[in-house]
């Protein structure tokens, strides 16, 4: 897990005391410490709008620490030496006199004006703009500089180029660090090798051989406190735009000539752009959006949507879409997206589903066949499974039984899988954008998804209900069957 350390470093978290810090920032920062990552001059500074002082960041984080880090890796020793790097400015970004304060500890550090820095924009999109113009007018965005923006990038196009264009006034392209954590997920980096790296899968990954992709990420919890958020938000926002895009265009890209900082980028893109669009008449074919109702949830009852959040609402909390990735490779090949909440388990899977054989050999054999596929396991248990069909052990003729290959990358290699957000973190001091979203990216990942947008918007749409605890409402199983195939679900 070790790795070498980085420069040093004053890395300002905006939005300092806020869930996404407390609960996964500061603790990547404090396994990272902990592993010797992390130089005597790298600097933790915490903004917020919280009237505390540095001893009262420093025991607000060590609570954190606490609760959101396994007790077998809590060392006194480290944790001591990550609470002496903290330091907490109070400020409300939005309050131009109040900036001083934190030019003041940034100007201060022991390690001069050309330590890098990192400005962590862990606020809402509608802040990123002002937060960045604010560091351009008090000299703080050095050439040193990086700043990283938590999604969404916006709520639609017109938003996202809105941000994009505020925040690239004063940072270069190569400074910006769009942050999607699937990204740094140890099992989603594995999928370019399994890829690119085996010579035996490559020439299989292609419209000849395979019959369809399926990505699935799903949850069993329901919006809990982010009610508010994701209200305004739903998941065609929160995960599709984003998350599921991203997986899709690791599975389908072409190979790059070597993976460095642009390359994969520009392959990513190339899929992007290469959606088939979603016209009114697919629209109303090939999506469908879905909201939970109340149900059972292991076990336990569990609310509504509309109880959760304590109104109407038509927000979808689930959606399922199939597409098509329009180029050489791909053509005819569909791709089945579907996330949603308070479904029967919390699961990121990709599963690749291969043709059948084009000649039945075994005419007269008996038992069940089942079509090859490869199950990618993003979360939990991070691994791959290969679906086969074997024979039977026995005499007396050949009886056919799918079995499977498992990997698991537990069993495989071993001890912590780090978090996603430790690899990015530091990959952002190092300026290492290879796993960050460009901003071509991000707009065409919103301009294909605006006609959903749209066609959702319209004040006759209603998402579909489905019970909490189940996969989603019929229509989703509609999408499929109608195909002639069906949700892979786990097993």
């Amino acid at each position: 897990m070790n790795g070498p350390s980085v420069e040093p470093c004053d890395f300002t978290v905006f939005g300092g005391t806020g869930d996404l810090a407390l609960r996964k920032l500061l603790p990547a920062l404090y396994l990272r410490d902990r592993d010797g990552q992390l130089p005597d001059e790298f600097r933790i500074i915490g903004v917020s709008r919280a009237e505390v002082d540095d001893e009262g960041y420093r025991a607000l984080v060590k609570d954190a620490l606490v609760e959101h880090v396994a007790a077998e890796e809590l060392d006194p020793t480290i944790t001591e030496r990550l609470l002496g790097r903290l330091l907490h400015v109070t400020l409300d970004v939005e309050d131009v006199t109040a900036w001083h304060s934190l030019h003041d500890r940034l100007k201060d550090g022991a390690a001069g004006e050309e330590v890098i820095r990192v400005f962590y924009l862990a606020v809402a999109p509608a802040l990123f703009g002002p937060i960045c113009e604010h560091l351009d007018q008090l000299g703080l965005a050095t050439d040193r500089s990086r700043v990283v923006l938590e999604k969404p990038i916006g709520t639609d196009l017109a938003s996202a180029e809105t941000i994009n264009e505020a925040v690239g006034r004063v940072f270069d392209e190569s400074h910006i660090f769009r942050i999607d954590h699937y990204l740094g997920k140890e099992s989603v980096q594995n999928l370019l090798v399994t890829r690119f790296a085996n010579t035996f899968l490559e020439p299989l990954w292609n419209s000849h051989w395979v019959d369809h992709v399926q990505i699935t990420v799903s949850e069993s919890l329901g919006v809990g406190d982010r009610g508010s958020y994701y209200d305004r938000s739903g998941a065609l926002r929160d995960m599709v735009q984003n998350h599921l895009l991203q997986l899709l265009c690791l599975v389908a890209m072409e190979p790059p000539t070597y993976v460095d900082r642009e390359t994969v980028r520009d392959e990513k893109l190339k899929v992007l752009q290469a959606l088939r669009p979603m016209t009114p008449e697919l629209l109303e074919r090939d999506a469908v959006a879905g909201q939970y109702a109340a149900g059972l949830c292991s076990g336990a009852a569990a609310p509504s949507y509309a109880d959760e959040i304590g109104h109407e609402s038509h927000t979808e909390t689930f959606v399922a879409l199939k597409t098509e990735v329009q180029n050489w490779r791909w053509a005819g090949v569909p791709f089945y997206l579907r996330t949603g909440k308070r479904m029967s388990e919390r699961v990121s899977e990709i599963v690749v589903v291969f043709k059948e054989p084009p000649h039945a050999m075994f005419p007269h054999s008996e038992g069940a066949t089942e079509p090859n596929r490869l199950h990618i396991r993003v979360q939990p248990d991070d691994g791959m499974r290969l679906h086969m069909t074997a024979k039977e052990p026995g005499p007396g003729g050949i009886r056919l039984r799918p079995v499977s290959l498992d990997l698991s990358y537990a069993a495989a290699f071993g001890g912590r899988s780090p978090d996603a957000y430790e690899r990015l973190l530091m990959d952002v001091v190092r300026g290492n954008t290879t796993l960050f979203m460009r901003r071509d990216e991000v707009e065409a990942a919103w301009a294909w998804v605006a006609p959903i947008l749209d066609h959702w918007a319209r004040p006759t749409h209603r998402p579909r209900r489905y019970p909490a605890g189940t996969n989603g409402p019929v229509a989703a199983v509609t999408l499929l069957e109608r195909d002639g195939r069906s949700w892979q679900e786990t097993e």
